[in-house]
């Protein structure tokens, strides 16, 4: 299969201007030029593509992610200096793909890397939450990275997840969720709780 190549107009355009250093502050350059849509999409399993074509470059997939932004509409978008563009996203645009644990209780600490390689602890500023994919009534659960910026937990990695399950009164109802920097993340629905 063909990779996408950086050498290919738009992307290495787009690849020159996030690696472009940042200069005067925001308050002091003129707002990045809106280039619609660029042909970039990150599939529900975190590859992405251009113009249907698999970006395999680690290392430009990494500066991307520096430079993504998602707005209060749900619309994702790399975001330069120069320019700006919308890029689809089928779920989330990181996974979680690891889990590490320390600690026991309400000090108890879940971090969690991503397929980029970035590190986040679970607490009240990035969140865990449990959705419930429609299509299978299987939860998809997610961490808050930055920024209205989601990773999707890989199985293996909920599964980790839910070993460290403990369950806990919350609002005078019975809870199954972890502990992570003193703060309490339901795991079960809501409706399953008793």
């Amino acid at each position: 299969m063909n990779e996408a190549k950086a050498g290919d107009g738009e992307l290495a355009r787009i690849e020159a201007a996030a690696a472009a250093p940042r200069g005067p502050s925001a308050k002091d350059r003129a707002p990045p030029r809106d280039c619609g849509h660029f042909d970039i999409r990150i599939d529900r399993d975190g590859s992405w593509f251009y113009r249907g074509t698999p970006i395999n470059r680690a290392s430009l997939i990494k500066l991307f992610s520096t430079v993504l932004e998602r707005d209060a509409d749900g619309v994702y978008w790399l975001i330069t200096p120069a320019e700006r563009g919308r890029i689809a996203v089928d779920d989330a645009p990181f996974l979680a793909v690891a889990l590490e644990r320390s600690g026991d209780g309400p000090a108890q600490e879940l971090t969690f890397r991503t397929n980029i390689g970035d590190f986040v602890t679970a607490d009240a500023a990035h969140p865990l939450r449990i959705a419930t994919d429609p299509a299978t009534d299987t939860p998809r659960p997610y961490i808050l990275l930055r920024n209205r910026l989601e990773a999707r937990l890989t199985r293996p990695v909920f599964y980790s997840l839910v070993d460290c399950g403990v369950e806990e009164r919350v609002n005078g109802t019975t809870r199954f969720g972890v502990w992570s920097k003193g703060t309490f993340f339901p795991l079960d629905p809501p409706e399953a709780s008793g």
